[in-house]
């Protein structure tokens, strides 16, 4: 079995542990930085972890990709895999850490106007004190209660917030984190009734512009925004005329339309709004990397014993 494990982030630990869970099944490895470096003995691979799309649209002996990231939206494009079958798994589980606490960190941001403050301090103004907000009585909507949305609300909750309500598609979470979950179909009544609204969605036709015009209009005067999961879910010109009415109180993007924002994109401009670029996750927590390489290596002895894979995309929902 030839395996590729492309990534320039690993150290020589993670290296270790590859190596030892493909001795265990019988495999043999090739490390690369990029997969412009795979070798011709191995353009036939039968698994690559890492960004392979390349391999992958010519490679029909690939049986399994398995991808760092959590959004597997971009796999679902025309001729991305030779092999139609290829099984898809993704690292969902391994970013809650990080990205619960880039949410905590531009919820505080906003609400106790620290990227005000740091503006007026680069030019070298004492600014004078303004009206905050804070976590606490905050009344928190998370759209989307998967590991991220969960780990947030963990975090959230040492805040003492008036309460947490969770929203996905069937209305279930086991955790308790949660005051109260409801469906995506009661959205509507709960936007009016939010002080943060946190959103952790995946690329998928149901969640596209699922934060439309009349969605945001809603929300209550001075309300919050934050978005980790995909910049599809937003309806973005309709956030920034919020923003620079001033009816929103503020918001936190850490993911666009479209990737990078173009230098000319109006959302530069748009008052009172944080723009990240795309960093809440990725691999640069030693945390997250590390369970990253675990979970690879756990699917990697599942797959080499003929064992189910955990993560395991489900093609017709497309996560």
């Amino acid at each position: 079995m030839k395996i590729v494990i492309i990534n320039k982030l690993l150290k020589e630990t993670h290296k270790e542990l590859i190596r030892k869970t493909a001795a265990d099944i019988g495999g043999s490895l090739l490390f690369v930085d990029s997969e412009d470096e795979i070798t011709p003995e191995f353009e036939d691979c039968e698994v690559i972890y890492g960004f392979g799309m390349k391999n992958a649209s010519k490679n029909k002996n690939l049986k399994w990709l398995s991808v760092p990231s959590a959004g597997v939206d971009y796999l679902f494009k025309p001729g991305v895999f030779a092999n139609e079958e290829c099984l898809i798994t993704n690292s969902s589980g391994a970013y809650g850490v990080t990205i619960a606490e880039h949410i905590i960190c531009v919820s505080l941001m906003m609400m106790r106007k620290i990227d005000h403050a740091y503006q007026e301090s680069v030019n070298g103004n004492w600014s004078a004190p303004v009206k905050q907000h804070s976590l606490k009585d905050c009344r928190i909507l998370v759209l989307g209660t998967g590991d991220i949305g969960c780990c947030f609300a963990k975090r959230a909750r040492a805040f003492e917030p008036a309460c947490i309500t969770g929203v996905s598609r069937t209305g279930k979470c086991s955790d308790t984190s949660f005051d109260v979950m409801k469906k995506v179909d009661e959205l509507d009544s709960l936007l009016p009734d939010t002080d943060l609204l946190v959103m952790s969605l995946p690329d998928t036709p149901d969640t596209r512009d699922i934060l439309s015009a009349s969605r945001i209009a809603m929300l209550p005067e001075g309300a919050y925004v934050v978005n980790v999961g995909r910049g599809s879910a937003i309806d973005e010109k309709a956030l920034a005329e919020s923003l620079n009415e001033g009816r929103l109180g503020g918001a936190a993007l850490d993911v666009f339309k479209t990737e990078p924002l173009p230098e000319d994109c109006f959302l530069w401009k748009t008052r009172n709004l944080i723009i990240t670029p795309h960093i809440a996750g990725n691999l640069t927590l030693d945390h997250t990397l590390n369970k990253n390489v675990r979970m690879f290596c756990d699917n990697l002895e599942n797959y080499g014993r003929g064992l189910p894979l955990n993560n395991l995309i489900d093609k017709n929902k497309q996560y």
